[in-house]
């Protein structure tokens, strides 16, 4: 085979000859590179960039945690690419187009930036799924966004139907617990999740039938009362000893938590602290455990401690309300989203149970229980994280009796609730008793809460916790 450089067309002759010729490579490589580029590049889909979303908040960079494809992967719409996490919570990123993976733009433990490439996505061209117009300039958090969004280990099974009519109310499809086949997400679902954000009441779902209580030869067998003291056991760790100093980035949520501390350290804290007698609470609470276990649910103290802060709330609204930044304007917030202190693996978090002025203490119990699985788990979702009016601290789960706890801003009061012990206290006869002590510890925003305001709140808060036959005078 003989080569022939031709210049005048800048093309390659082939001649069939008995001859050998010598091969000019570098003028074969200087006339026709772009050429063979050309010709390799129709035979390839189109490449386009799936840029990170904006993922609310104000939220401007995340962490790449851990990537579920590599380069070469083949993904499929709803495909999880990879989790990320912000200074709020982990959010699993999913594809938005079928196609193979080119380029992966972030290693484990990078900074992804909002609006920046995540991956680069090669999709069929003949689809014509998306113009490279439509990928390239992505815009922040569009409704059709929301469905490609979840939480890590959530999918989410729904109709197109039932997609339309959560995008049209700006819902997350990761956040509507689906009550259908397989988890599917129903219409019913996306209306009592709509109506649990507004507050309004809708009938009760089948699911949420009440089971009759067990006859007494059948009722769940109570723990003993007089348990084993519970001995501290340290958490077992692999000691390290270097004998260098480490400097580590403050990231996740140590980097939240930097913000709304340095942030609460402008508020003029105010503290007051009361004993509770929570006797008969106990002991209503051993009588109800077993029934929420048969429908499915772990009732603890706390969802007590929260509706009867509702309940509160409800007469010094001044508690669940927002000052502004400079300090000109007061809100008063409609919904009870009343916070509560966990401690988990990742640092602390304060998820919230919204709107607990129209819930009851089943309800706050089986949203615990959801929120406290999912914080196990570190898979909050930032809905979950956000949009809190009140807090509620338990530290009494860990030990401790009082506690000075921080406001957590734009919120004006919270509370620390220490261990429950008992101990010896005089009746009304001077009759010494055995009774169940916890010491709470509130802390209020002195600049539009008084010290008188913030006792009577807790006394209010005190008699319903204290006798939770009360609250049914109250509860709506």
């Amino acid at each position: 085979v003989c080569i022939h450089r031709v210049r005048s067309c800048s093309s390659i002759r082939v001649i069939k000859s008995k001859s050998v010729c010598v091969f000019d490579k570098s003028a074969l490589k200087f006339s026709h590179q772009q050429r063979l580029f050309r010709t390799s590049a129709v035979s390839c889909g189109q490449i386009v960039q799936f840029k990170l979303s904006d993922i609310g908040e104000g939220i401007t960079e995340v962490t790449v945690k851990e990537w579920y494809i590599k380069e070469g992967d083949s993904v499929s719409q709803f495909d999880s690419i990879c989790e990320v996490q912000s200074d709020k919570a982990s959010v699993t990123i999913t594809s938005r187009y079928d196609g193979v993976i080119r380029k992966l733009h972030y290693s484990i433990d990078d900074i992804a930036f909002v609006g920046k490439p995540l991956v680069d996505i090669e999709i069929d061209a003949s689809k014509g799924v998306a113009s490279e117009e439509d990928v390239v300039e992505t815009p922040p958090m569009s409704h059709e966004e929301h469905t490609h969004q979840e939480i890590k280990g959530h999918k989410t099974l729904a109709t197109p139907a039932v997609r339309r009519l959560a995008m049209e109310n700006n819902i997350k499809l990761s956040e509507v617990v689906g009550t259908g086949k397989d988890n599917r997400i129903l219409k019913e679902d996306i209306l009592n999740y709509l109506a649990k954000q507004t507050g309004a009441i809708l009938p009760p779902s089948p699911k949420a039938e009440i089971v009759p209580p067990l006859p007494k030869s059948e009722t769940v067998p109570t723990a003993p009362k007089d348990k084993a003291l519970k001995i501290p056991v340290p958490v077992s760790r692999p000691i390290v000893f270097s004998g260098k100093d480490k400097t580590e980035p403050v990231t996740g949520f140590q980097k939240a938590m930097v913000k709304t501390m340095s942030a609460a350290l402008k508020i003029p804290h105010f503290g007051y602290c009361d004993e509770i007698d929570l006797t008969q609470l106990v002991q209503l609470r051993e009588e109800l455990k077993p029934l929420a276990e048969v429908r499915g649910v772990k009732l603890s103290f706390m969802p007590f401690f929260i509706k009867a802060a509702s309940l509160g709330l409800l007469q010094y609204p001044i508690l669940n309300a927002s000052l502004d930044e400079n300090c000109k304007n007061v809100t008063y917030k409609a919904s009870h989203n009343i916070g509560v202190a966990m401690d988990t693996e990742q640092g602390l978090i304060v998820p919230n149970v919204k709107n607990v002025q129209v819930c009851s203490v089943f309800d706050i119990a089986a949203e615990l229980n959801r929120l406290q699985s999912l914080g196990s788990a570190g898979q909050l979702g930032t809905s979950d994280l956000t949009g809190g009016t009140f807090t509620l601290s338990n530290i009494g789960t860990i030990g401790g009796t009082y506690a000075k706890p921080v406001i957590l801003p734009p919120e004006v009061a919270i509370g620390a609730l220490g261990k429950i012990q008992v101990v010896p206290r005089f009746n009304g006869k001077g009759e010494v008793f055995r009774a169940q002590i916890m010491n709470v510890s509130w802390s209020a925003d002195h600049r539009i809460i008084d010290g008188a305001t913030m006792a009577r709140f807790s006394n209010l808060w005190k008699s319903y916790v204290e006798n939770p036959a009360s609250m049914l005078l109250d509860l709506k």
